[in-house]
């Protein structure tokens, strides 16, 4: 049996001696890109350096990144859906091409000293052609080079084998490589093209080659790259020929733990595999620090600890048990992630936590619920006319202000002998979603609505704000949480205490001194434990790379007034931002203060 633990220590050895830098996986909350709510695929965190940025640790790349995906939620439970995944990739930043990564592919496979692979066992395909660009015969002689048969080589089209960022943008073929599903070896001339469902992909090697101009035009790009994925989990149950994820090392201990908390006469492997899939998950927003909420990653992560939480309620088990799963996780990743290991009380705490607010919803729920029920008997007792529906906006308000499973909603129904309008749930759970989408698409990266003039140079007055606060009030200050518009910011900072008028008048002296001071701004490449030990302010050190941006905001009188982690855009000139005035500051939470300021003009 071939362990997911070592598919992953075998890759970034591998990669290792082929000098790539193993770097870290990005954190599950994206940092560069606003239109998802979290990393979705490996290549996520690293498209800037795909799109030409230098990489600071050279061209060649190889990580383990964490991802999530929450569109199949609902289909999680069966042989193959997961929430969170994790994705194996190297990349070449314009330094090797076609040939070395098919060749490296293709030794870390089937090379003794590596996976060991059965090369009778593997077919790959390649890009076929379009109007606009031509066949990969390329690709294919470098597989026939290696020893692949050419009755293994699929020629597919662009659906298939054609990576896009886009519209328009970089742009190429790539070539995927399959398993044998089979029983004992595939027969001659079988692959993907000839039978599609016993050949599982296990790799996928992208080559960025072109720059799509518009519809009908390709440019060749004078920096190619190489952008592959290796899913850990498929290729963990592929090589293993399993038929689920769930009998992989990733995940049967922690079944077999469910199974002995609920007991055996009440266990349902599909119940159990929910569990033990939005657990997995939720340790990880955890550790990334997503905390339970009623929008954005915090209404994902919520959703998934509370669909958790109701299989074990209809498994008959109504104690708490999530931190017990969390922990198993936590053992299992804390050497692989760092930010498992540093936020393990974190993790068990937050699940906790939410566990003994859902067991009060569940009662607040019914109790709602039995308020519907009595008002149809008011009703019928008065007017003689019996209601047997309950409307979908009122099953919607259950689930959305009590967050009231709507499983149990219809369970409850049909318990009183009642349905629910579920098209009416439905369309109003679509019009929330919508809301929301609507939400998040106006969020911009580091907390920005937009990357306009005033939102930049509030920005910039947060930066200056947060170093005024340590300051006035101790290095015990850091950032907590922050959200900027055109109009105002709003920061969130650790803080015990309500801050005097002595000290809101100080923190704003500071801001205005430095706008005044015509600040330059800065940015360094530092190693990350040089630049922490140098004082540069930052949270969540954990989620760096080994590698950081600090911008330093330095006044022409030479006082270095902001030394922090970065990536936002900032003000050119300071002198132009207006004047700094804090409007509000009051408690956000235990031991978090919130701060409202403007500048005004």
């Amino acid at each position: 049996m071939i362990l997911a633990s070592e598919i992953r220590q075998k890759y970034l050895e591998f990669f290792r001696s082929n000098n790539h830098a193993i770097i870290p996986s990005a954190p599950l909350v994206p940092e560069n890109d606003p239109s998802v709510l979290f990393n979705t695929a490996g290549m996520q965190p690293l498209v800037p350096y795909l799109l030409g940025e230098p990489h600071p640790l050279g061209k060649r790349l190889a990580d383990a990144q964490k991802c999530v995906r929450t569109g199949d939620i609902d289909d999680v439970g069966d042989d193959t859906h997961l929430t969170f995944f994790e994705m194996l990739g190297n990349w070449s930043l314009g330094d090797y091409f076609k040939r070395e990564s098919i060749a490296m592919s293709w030794e870390f496979l089937t090379s003794k000293e590596w996976l060991a692979l059965d090369p009778e066992m593997i077919s790959v395909t390649v890009f076929e052609w379009d109007a606009n660009a031509p066949r990969d015969e390329e690709s294919a002689e470098i597989w026939k080079s290696i020893g692949m048969p050419e009755d293994r080589i699929a020629y597919l089209p662009a659906e298939d084998n054609w990576w896009a960022a886009g519209p328009t943008g970089p742009c190429g073929p790539d070539t995927e490589i399959f398993y044998w599903m089979g029983e004992g070896k595939p027969p001659r001339g079988s692959n993907k093209g000839t039978d599609s469902k016993m050949w599982m992909e296990i790799w996928n090697n992208v080559f960025m080659q072109y720059n799509r101009i518009d519809a009908n035009t390709l440019e060749t790009l004078p920096a190619q790259c190489v952008d592959t994925g290796m899913g850990i989990e498929r290729c963990t149950v592929t090589l293993n020929k399993m038929k689920s994820v769930y009998e992989t090392d990733l995940f049967a201990p922690v079944l077999a733990r469910i199974k002995s908390i609920v007991g055996e006469s009440n266990y349902n492997e599909r119940g159990a595999r929910i569990i033990a899939d939005h657990l997995r998950a939720a340790t990880h927003m955890i550790s990334d620090g997503v905390t339970p909420k009623n929008i954005d990653q915090g209404y994902i992560l919520r959703r998934l600890i509370r669909r958790a939480i109701r299989e074990a309620y209809k498994m008959g088990y109504e104690q708490a048990f999530t931190a017990d799963i969390a922990s198993m996780y936590i053992e299992q990743f804390s050497g692989i992630y760092e930010s498992v290991k540093i936020n393990a009380e974190k993790i068990k705490n937050e699940l906790s936590l939410e566990e003994g607010k859902f067991s009060k919803t569940l009662k607040d729920g019914v109790r709602e619920f039995d308020k519907i029920v009595n008002g149809f008997k008011i009703a019928f007792e008065r007017s003689g006319q019996k209601v047997t529906q309950i409307a979908g906006s009122k099953a919607f308000t259950l689930f959305d202000t009590y967050w009231f499973p709507i499983e149990m909603t219809l369970e409850l129904a049909r318990e009183n002998g009642l349905t629910v309008d579920m098209d009416g749930f439905n369309t109003a759970f679509e019009k929330h979603q919508e809301l929301s989408r609507t939400a998040a698409a106006g969020k911009f990266k580091w907390g920005l609505a937009d990357d306009g003039v005033e939102t930049t140079a509030l920005h910039s007055a947060c930066h200056l704000m947060l170093a005024g606060l340590r300051k006035v009030l101790g290095d015990g200050v850091h950032q907590a949480g922050s959200n900027i518009t055109a109009e105002r910011l709003r920061f969130d900072f650790t803080h015990p205490e309500k801050m005097t008028p002595e000290q809101i008048s100080a923190v704003e002296d500071y801001v205005n001194e430095a706008i005044q001071s015509e600040l330059t701004v800065t940015i360094t490449n530092m190693d990350k434990n040089e630049a922490k030990a140098s004082g540069v302010e930052g949270s969540f050190w954990e989620k760096y790379p080994d590698i950081v941006k600090v911008y330093s905001m330095v006044g022409a009188n030479g006082v270095t007034y902001s030394r922090e982690l970065c990536g936002g855009p900032h003000v050119e000139n300071s002198q132009e931002m207006g004047k700094f005035k804090i409007v509000k500051e009051e408690s956000s939470s235990a031991g978090v203060r919130r701060i409202k300021a403007v500048l005004e003009k």
